[in-house]
């Protein structure tokens, strides 16, 4: 390997790594700036050549890393979590998905002229979309609940099936004539889902069962996975070509909905594999563009992108709902987000040069309209999906909810009293432990690092307004105001310290300030206020009247009562921090803890709600 090659490797790490983070400062999928990036690199400035530099090897790392790719989406695919939207999802993805790759087919041969069956290709091939452009585009347009589950599902069931489909039309093509073409593709079909299930359900089981048993030690768990994937993804196309994607998708699946296998720690690994090999893999996919050929087509691009995003996208989501619960504005927001993703672009790549050295010219443009596609519907969509959400009334309404970083006991008190009050509240957490507690007490969890990718597309924000940093560790509590700062803005990040802000110096008060602000005045500390609780602590809400004021619950609770947050008229929530200003009146809730005391059994005067540990309510939906 020379020097030379050595500089292209760095500076596609470097690259790709840029591109991630400045996706992340302008709330634009990274997928943008990674085609950029490789089209300048490539075609454009001449500097990266992939097939050159990796020489046999680049087709076989392409094969792998979408095998990873899918896997780790696949772990992801809960079936629990989209209970009452599985039909339509369903749907989506089976006879929704046969109606776009027909329209885009006739589209690709009637408006650029291609044969037959690279027309059928393309339209297997682009009907996929994906998580890796779904979920940062939903983060920007902020859809309601239904739209943003339905559209994150599919994205990560639809990646598996299209590229299955993209490779029986690919068998169907190189069977030769009609009728041998048509059994051939049949047994392939048969074929390929009989040995990608059984591979893939028995790697899975076994792999599930090794952990639940603890026969694997935990710091090999990652490891153990990666040879896994790669292993069975090789064996399955040893036995039948191509059949590994559908092997490491439901090995993924299989491990997802086993009960007591903890994936938590593999997931987190995966999260950052599947990112650097998407960032690189579009870097250098995007790099063999050769843009004369694209631009050759003329207008014949054009027409086929309006006839998938015009076309193609709404009779999938209008056949798709039919019978649903979903209003007329949440279709027309579905059949407008469809964006294309790395599947796409990995398959084109992979099939279109065997079937140029099979003997099919028009092979050759599989590539660049593949990524005209992806490129035109991340552009377009992007842009015009929030104004259109405002538009349709679909976006999420004003956001009035927290995550609540931390399933201790008092962030699940403190959630507790906030959903009493009808204020939405994710509790999330790396403990299975507490996360099982937080479940148990009715409350919405997630299982994870809060701070992670893998949350980032799990995490529900719909309705969200900002977060509350609860862990009992304040190096955590930063970590998590650092990484939501930019999606609410440090006015709506709030950290509760682990000392008191008048026992701390100025430069480490100031620290916190910079990322969030320093929840529940200056006595306020979370091993103060948890201990607390543990004495007997109770978190209470209470109503202010022109009988009971401010002044005559002071007075009746003095310094016992430690203010928490306040509800307004209007049912906004205002939150007790450092340097704030509220002044409640009568008709605002105040919900405060107040300490351990002979009276605190008995609700006096205006008191209600009181909320404690030991006294949860139980049986929510999670």
């Amino acid at each position: 390997m020379n020097e030379y090659t050595l500089i292209q490797i760095a500076g596609i790490l470097v690259a790709a790594t840029a591109c991630q983070w400045l996706a992340w400062r302008v709330k634009i999928p990274g997928i943008v700036f990674l085609l950029i990036t490789g089209i300048l690199a490539g075609p454009v400035l001449g500097f990266l050549n992939p097939e050159k530099m990796m020489g046999d090897l680049f087709f076989p790392f392409v094969s792998m890393s979408v095998a990873l790719i899918l896997f780790e989406g696949s772990l992801t695919l809960n079936f629990a979590q989209i209970r009452g939207l599985h039909i339509v999802v369903r749907n989506m993805v089976s006879y929704g998905m046969l109606v776009t790759w027909i329209i885009t087919a006739l589209a690709a041969r009637l408006g650029l002229g291609l044969s037959w069956q690279i027309s059928v290709l393309l339209g297997a091939i682009t009907s996929v979309s994906g998580p890796t452009v779904i979920v940062p585009m939903l983060r920007t347009v902020r859809p309601n609940h239904n739209i943003a589950n339905i559209l994150r599902w599919e994205g990560i069931i639809v990646d598996p099936i299209g590229a299955a489909m993209a490779v029986l039309a690919y068998e169907f093509i190189m069977s030769g004539s009609a009728q041998q073409a048509m059994g051939h593709t049949i047994l392939v079909f048969v074929r390929l889902v009989a040995v990608g299930v059984t591979i893939g359900a028995i790697c899975g089981y076994g792999f599930g069962m090794a952990i639940r048993k603890h026969w694997i030690p935990e710091f090999i768990h990652n490891l153990f996975a990666i040879s896994l994937v790669l292993g069975s993804f090789v064996f399955s196309n040893h036995l039948q070509h191509e059949s590994g994607l559908v092997t490491v998708t439901v090995m993924g699946i299989w491990l997802a909905n086993m009960k007591d296998v903890p994936i938590g720690d593999i997931l987190d690994f995966k999260e950052h594999i599947s990112m650097l090999l998407i960032s690189v893999l579009f870097i250098m996919l995007a790099a063999r563009l050769n843009i004369n050929q694209l631009l050759a087509l003329g207008w014949g691009m054009s027409f086929l992108f309006i006839a998938i995003q015009f076309l193609a996208r709404p009779m999938n989501i209008m056949v798709s709902s039919i019978g649903s619960s979903l209003t007329w504005p949440e279709r027309h927001m579905l059949a407008w987000i469809a964006p294309r993703g790395i599947v796409a672009a990995a398959i084109s790549a992979l099939f279109a040069t065997q079937l140029e050295k099979a003997g099919y010219p028009d092979a050759a443009v599989l590539v660049p309209l593949t990524f005209f596609i992806i490129i035109s519907t991340v552009l377009v969509q992007s842009v015009t999906a929030r104004p259109i959400a405002l538009w349709l009334k679909v976006a999420e309404p004003i956001p009035k909810g927290f995550i609540i970083t931390g399933a201790n006991p008092l962030a699940r008190a403190i959630g507790k009293a906030l959903m009493d009050l009808g204020f939405q509240v994710q509790l999330a957490d790396t403990g299975w432990d507490q996360v099982m507690k937080a479940k148990n007490e009715g409350l919405p969890t997630y299982f994870g690092n809060p701070v992670s990718e893998h949350a980032d597309r799990h995490i529900q924000l719909v309705g969200v307004r900002g977060v509350l940093a609860l862990f009992p560790h304040e190096a955590a509590n930063v970590a998590v105001a650092i990484h939501y700062r930019l999606e609410f803005g440090t006015d709506e990040i709030y950290i509760l310290p682990s000392r008191p802000e008048e026992n701390r110096l100025t430069a480490d008060r100031m620290s916190i300030q910079n990322h969030g602000k320093i929840l529940f005045g200056k006595t306020a500390s979370y091993p103060a206020m948890a201990t607390e609780l543990a004495r007997g602590g109770q978190i209470i809400t209470t109503k202010l009247t022109e009988k009971f004021t401010l002044e005559q619950f002071t007075q009746k609770h003095g310094h016992r009562a430690m203010l928490l947050f306040a509800v307004d008229k209007t049912n906004r929530l205002h939150v007790y921090a450092h340097d704030c200003q509220i002044n409640p009146e009568p008709g605002w809730s105040l919900v405060y803890m107040l300490k351990n005391g002979e009276d605190n059994h008995v609700v006096k005067g205006e008191d209600k709600h009181i909320i404690n540990p030991d006294r949860l309510k139980k049986g929510y939906n999670v």
